[in-house]
């Protein structure tokens, strides 16, 4: 049995959408956001507060880069995992960390001073928000055409696209270039994705 406790679009949208990319039978808790503060009983569940919490077969599991890979490996095999013998593995593992270390990290702060705690640290959060800009172009110069690696989509295009997905969703629009943009296009078109899309809509409702 696998649970995923999520947030409307927050990282735990990484897991939400490697499920549907695996097509996996899963239970979804949508919760308010911030969980610590507003989900009673939450950090039971998870000590960190935080989401994603995905409990599979008794275990739990907080990290939004890592649990795709999991999933891919675990339920597998599936070709949403680059494995150790191809060529490409070195780059999956690469850009499957890099979405969340290196792009996502620098729009949380950015997030956090322009939405959440506004009137703290203006000049930091711009200044992190030009941090994610050249973290993103300069990302985009490693991707492979059309997915980030290995010639076909995996489940490091989940860590990469939702670092994108977030930069277009909370007003860094200006930091996504061109390529960037039509490659989270294609990421978002697929049926997986809408299918994510729709099951937080549905779960947020019936919460």
């Amino acid at each position: 049995m696998i649970t995923l406790y999520h947030c409307r679009d927050a990282r735990s949208f990484r897991a939400l959408w490697a499920l549907e990319e695996l097509g996996l039978d899963y239970a979804l808790e949508v919760l308010p956001f911030p969980p610590r503060a507003r989900a009673e009983g939450f950090k039971q569940i998870n000590p960190l507060g935080t989401v994603p919490a995905l409990v599979a077969d008794g275990q739990l599991m907080t990290e939004s880069a890592a649990i795709p890979h999991f999933l891919a490996t675990r339920y597998g095999p599936s070709d949403l995992a680059v494995a150790p013998d191809e060529a490409a593995y070195p780059a999956y593992l690469n850009f499957l960390h890099m979405g969340e270390a290196t792009l996502t990290f620098p729009q949380t702060i950015h997030l956090r001073y322009t939405r959440l705690q506004p009137g703290r640290a203006e000049a930091a959060a711009q200044d992190y928000a030009e941090w994610f800009g050249s973290r993103l172009r300069n990302a985009e110069g490693l991707m492979a055409p059309d997915y980030a690696c290995a010639g076909r989509f995996t489940m490091a295009d989940i860590s990469v696209g939702y670092a994108v997905m977030l930069a277009l969703s909370i007003g860094l629009e200006a930091q996504v270039t061109p390529g960037m943009r039509a490659y989270f296009e294609r990421l978002s078109s697929r049926d997986a994705f809408q299918r994510a899309k729709a099951a937080q809509g549905e779960g947020a409702i019936a919460t």
